[in-house]
C-alpha cells in the first residue's frame, strides 16, 4: 500500500481531537499526523473502508497478532516450564508448582485492568511498542533464575508473576482492534486477533520442550526457555513502531470506562467469559502437569534427539476454533454458539472424569481436545456478544448489525478490556481448584466436577439472555 501522506493541519501528536472529528460525516476523508495518528476513522463507513480502512485496519491486525502472539507465549512459559524443574535439580511440592503456573495468570488477569485504557490514554501503536518491550523482562528473567537450581522459591515466584505482563496484552489489543473494524466485521476480526495470541500458548508449549533438550543430552537447557522469545520480542517492537496507527477516535474518556462499569451487561459477560476464556487458559496451563501426573510415558516424547509434550495440542485446537467461533456468532448470534459451547464444555470435563480411572491416554486426551474445541468456540462467541449489547443498550433497535453511536462503540471497546480481565483469573482459579484437589483428594476427579456444576450454570445464564433477545426479537 501507498504511504499515506503527513497532514500536519491538525496538531502535533499530542493534540487532543475535536468533538466533530471523533465523529466524522460519512464519506469523510483521513488524515494523517506525524506520530502515525490518524483523525476521521470511521470503519462503519463504506466509501472510507473501501478506500483506505481495510488495508490499515489489516496492517494493524497482522502487528497485533504478532505482538499478541508473544504475550501468550510469555504467559504460558511456566506452566511448561516446572514441568522440567525437577530434572534440573529444584525440588519444590505440588502446592509450590501450582503457584508457578497460576501466579502469571494471577497477575496477568489484573494487569488487563489498567491495559485497556492504556489504548485510549497513549495509543494502540504507541501501547503495543511498550506492551511489547515490557516481555523482555519476564523472558530474561526465567532464564536467569532457572540456570541456577538453588533459586530461592520466592525469587521464582515473583519473576513468574512478571510473566503476567504477557496476560495483560490481550486486554489493550482487544481494546484496540475493536476501533479499526466495522460492526459487521468484529466478531471475525476479534477472534482472528485472539486467536493469533491464543495460539502463542501452544507454540510455546510445543517449542520450549524442544529448545531446551535438543542436544542436550543429560544436562537440560532450561535458560533457552526465555533466551529464545528475546528475537522476537525485538520485531514486534519494531515492527509495531514502523507498521501501527493510533487512532485518535479510540481515545476514550473516563465516562466510557465508567459506562462499562455501570452495565449489569458487563457483569454477566464476565462470568460467562470466566467459564469460556477462563477454562481455556486455565487447562492450557495445567495440561502438561496433567498429563505429567497421570500418563508420565506421554509426558516427553522423544523425537531426533530432542523431547515433544502433546500438552501443546490442547492450546493449539482451542486456539484454531476461536475465530470460528466469532464467525458462527457473526451469523448465528453470540448466546446460541455459547450455549453449544457450555453444553459441550460440560460433557467433555465429565467425559474426563470417566476415562481418569481407565488409563487410557487416548480416550483423555481426546475428552480433553473436545474440551479445547469447545472453550475456543466458546471464546469468540462470547466475545462477539459484548459490543452486541452494549448497541443494543444504546438504543439499536439491532445491536447484532449495528455499533450504535460512537458513545457505545467507546463503552463496548472499555467493556472488551474489563471482561478480557475477568476471564482471565480462570487461568488462576483453574490451576489452584486442581491443586486443591490434587493435594486434599490425592487426584482430579474432585476438581473436574466442580467444573461440571459451574458450567451447568453459566449455560442456564446464556440460555436466559438468549430468551432475553428473542422476547425482543433479535439475536444476541
Amino acid at each position: 500500500m501507498t504511504a499515506p501522506s503527513v497532514s500536519t493541519a491538525t496538531g502535533a501528536p499530542g493534540h487532543k481531537t475535536p468533538a466533530a472529528e471523533l465523529s466524522p460525516a460519512p464519506g469523510a476523508q483521513l488524515s494523517f499526523r506525524p506520530g502515525r495518528w490518524i483523525d476521521g476513522w470511521d470503519a462503519e463507513d463504506p466509501a472510507q473502508w473501501g478506500s483506505q480502512g481495510a488495508a490499515i485496519a489489516q496492517r494493524n491486525l497482522r502487528w497485533s497478532i504478532f505482538a499478541e502472539f508473544l504475550g501468550f507465549v510469555v504467559w504460558q512459559l511456566w506452566s511448561i516450564v516446572v514441568v522440567s524443574l525437577p530434572a534440573a535439580g529444584f525440588t519444590f511440592d505440588t502446592a509450590q508448582t501450582f503457584w508457578l503456573i497460576s501466579i502469571p495468570s494471577l497477575v496477568g488477569a489484573t494487569l488487563r485492568f489498567p491495559y485497556t485504557f492504556m489504548v485510549s490514554r497513549f495509543g494502540g501503536r504507541n501501547w503495543t511498542i511498550v506492551s511489547a518491550a515490557l516481555l523482555l523482562l519476564p523472558t530474561v528473567g526465567l532464564a536467569l533464575c532457572v540456570s541456577n537450581p538453588h533459586t530461592p522459591f520466592a525469587v521464582m515466584l515473583l519473576v513468574a508473576a512478571l510473566a503476567g505482563f504477557g496476560g495483560g496484552n490481550f486486554a489493550s489489543s482487544m481494546a484496540n482492534i475493536t476501533f479499526f473494524y466495522p460492526q459487521r466485521r468484529k466478531g471475525w476480526a476479534l477472534g482472528l486477533n485472539a486467536a493469533g495470541g491464543n495460539i502463542g500458548a501452544a507454540v510455546a508449549q510445543f517449542a520450549v520442550p524442544i529448545a531446551v533438550t535438543i542436544g542436550a543430552g543429560a544436562t537440560l537447557q532450561l535458560p533457552l526457555a526465555g533466551w529464545i522469545w528475546v528475537p522476537l520480542i525485538l520485531v514486534a517492537i519494531v515492527g509495531a513502531w514502523r507498521r501501527m496507527d493510533n487512532l485518535s477516535n479510540a481515545r476514550a474518556d473516563v465516562r466510557a470506562s465508567l459506562s462499562a462499569l455501570k452495565a449489569p451487561e458487563l457483569w454477566v459477560m464476565a462470568l460467562l467469559y470466566i467459564g469460556t476464556f477462563g477454562s481455556f487458559i486455565g487447562f492450557s496451563s495445567v495440561f502438561p502437569k496433567l498429563i505429567a501426573d497421570q500418563f508420565p510415558q506421554f509426558s516427553a516424547l522423544p523425537v531426533a534427539g530432542a523431547t515433544v509434550s502433546l500438552a501443546f495440542l490442547g492450546a493449539l485446537i482451542g486456539s484454531l476454533a476461536r475465530p470460528f467461533g466469532g464467525r458462527l456468532a457473526d451469523r448465528f448470534g453470540g448466546s446460541e454458539v455459547t450455549i453449544a459451547s457450555f453444553l459441550v464444555m460440560a460433557v467433555g470435563a465429565l467425559a474426563v472424569i470417566l476415562t481418569l480411572p481407565v488409563g487410557n491416554f487416548a480416550l483423555f486426551l481426546g475428552c480433553f481436545l473436545l474440551l479445547f474445541v469447545a472453550s475456543g468456540v466458546g471464546n469468540g462467541a462470547t466475545y462477539r456478544m459484548i459490543p452486541t449489547l452494549f448497541a443494543l443498550r444504546s438504543g439499536a433497535s439491532d445491536g447484532h448489525s449495528s455499533a450504535g453511536d460512537i458513545s457505545a462503540q467507546r463503552t463496548a471497546a472499555a467493556a472488551l478490556g474489563i471482561v478480557s480481565a475477568f476471564g482471565a483469573y480462570g487461568g488462576f482459579v483453574i490451576p489452584q481448584v486442581l491443586g486443591f484437589s490434587k493435594t486434599s483428594t490425592g487426584g482430579y476427579a474432585a476438581g473436574l466436577t466442580w467444573f461440571v456444576l459451574a458450567y451447568a450454570v453459566l449455560l442456564a445464564v446464556t440460555v436466559a439472555i438468549a430468551l432475553r433477545g428473542r422476547r425482543r426479537g433479535v439475536r444476541i
